[in-house]
C-alpha cells in the first residue's frame, strides 16, 4: 500500500522526534510518584508528565518498523496510543519500571498498526503468525548468513522450527510478503482497456436462490419437529443436545443428566434415529431433503 508524507509533515515528524529525544528521563521514585498521583487522584498534569518523559520509547519503537513502508508519523502516533494505554493500566506498586512496562504496549500497538495496514489482505491474527511475520526476514538472513548450503526448504524448515509454527504457515507468509498488492482497477495488458475487476465472477447465490434456501429451511424445521414430537422426553433430551447443537454433549455427559449408563444413552440415541428417519420416509418424498446419513 502507497503512503505519501508531503514535506510539511515530515518537518513535523523530524520537529517531533527531536523534542521526543530532548525529554529528560526520569528518576525512578518520580516515575512512581506521577504514577500514583494519576492513578489514585486522577492527576492529569502527573499523567502528561509521565507520558510526555517517556514519547522517546515511541520514537525508539516505530524506527524500527520503518521498512514495512508505513509513514513514520503513523507508527510515531499508534506508539503513542500504545503509551497512553500503558500509562492507563500501570500499577507502581508491582515495582517494575515504567519504561519496561510501556515498552510492550508501545511496541503491541505498532505492531497491530503494520498488520492492520501493511496490506489490504489480513495478515498475522494470531500471535504466531505476528511473530512469524515480524520476525521472518530477520531469521531468513540470519540462517542464511550462518550457513550458505542450506536449500530454501532447509532454511524454512530451521525458521518453522524456531519459532515454533507448521513449515506451510512459513511457506504461506513467504508468499504473502514477496507479493505487493494490486489495483483491481489495473487494465490487463499494456494496451488493454479492460479492468481486472471486470473479469471477477460474482459468486454469490442469486436473489431467487436465497428466498428459495429460506423456504426450504422453514419447511425442514417444520419437518423436524413434527418428527421430534413423536419421540419421548429422554429421545428428544439426547437428540437436541447430541445433534441439534453445535458442541454437543457426549454420551457420558448425557448419562449423568439423565441417570443411566453411557451405553445406555447411545441405545436411546439409535432408536431415536430410527424413529426420526421412520417419521420423515412416512411425510416426506425424499428424506435426503431434511438431513443426511447419520
Amino acid at each position: 500500500m502507497a503512503h505519501i508524507d508531503d514535506p510539511e509533515t515530515r518537518r513535523a515528524n523530524v520537529s517531533y522526534i527531536k523534542s521526543s529525544m530532548n525529554e529528560p528521563l526520569l528518576e525512578r521514585e518520580v516515575e512512581f510518584e506521577l504514577a500514583r498521583a494519576w492513578r489514585e487522584d486522577s492527576c492529569e498534569k502527573s499523567l502528561h508528565l509521565l507520558v510526555r518523559s517517556y514519547t522517546r520509547l515511541v520514537v525508539s519503537s516505530a524506527s524500527r518498523y520503518r521498512n514495512y513502508g508505513l509513514p513514520i508519523g503513523d507508527l510515531i502516533q499508534e506508539g503513542n496510543v500504545g503509551l497512553m494505554q500503558a500509562a492507563a493500566r500501570f500499577e507502581p506498586e508491582r515495582e517494575i519500571r515504567f519504561s519496561t512496562y510501556a515498552n510492550w504496549w508501545i511496541r503491541s500497538a505498532i505492531q497491530d498498526y503494520v498488520l492492520r495496514n501493511w496490506s489490504i489482505v489480513r495478515t498475522g491474527t494470531t500471535a504466531a503468525q505476528k511473530s512469524l511475520f515480524f520476525n521472518l526476514r530477520r531469521l531468513r538472513a540470519k540462517i542464511q548468513q550462518a550457513s550458505e548450503t542450506l536449500s530454501p526448504e532447509e532454511q524454512r524448515e530451521r525458521i518453522a522450527t524456531e519459532l515454533g509454527v507448521p513449515l506451510k504457515d512459513v511457506e504461506a507468509m513467504e508468499q504473502r510478503m514477496s507479493g505487493a498488492d494490486q489495483s483491481l482497477n489495473a487494465t490487463i495488458g499494456e494496451k488493454g482497456e479492460d479492468e481486472w475487476m471486470e473479469m471477477l465472477s460474482d459468486e454469490r447465490p442469486t436473489p431467487e436462490t436465497i428466498v428459495t434456501g429460506m423456504r426450504d429451511a422453514e419447511t425442514r424445521s417444520k419437518w423436524l419437529k413434527e418428527a421430534l414430537s413423536e419421540l419421548s422426553p429422554r429421545e428428544q433430551t439426547i437428540i437436541e443436545r447430541r445433534r441439534l447443537v453445535d458442541d454437543g454433549a457426549t454420551l457420558e455427559e448425557l448419562g449423568v443428566v439423565l441417570g443411566v449408563s453411557k451405553e445406555r444413552v447411545r441405545q436411546l440415541e439409535h432408536r431415536a434415529l430410527l424413529k426420526l428417519k421412520q417419521h420423515i420416509s412416512r411425510n416426506v418424498d425424499r428424506s435426503s431433503d431434511l438431513y443426511s446419513e447419520v
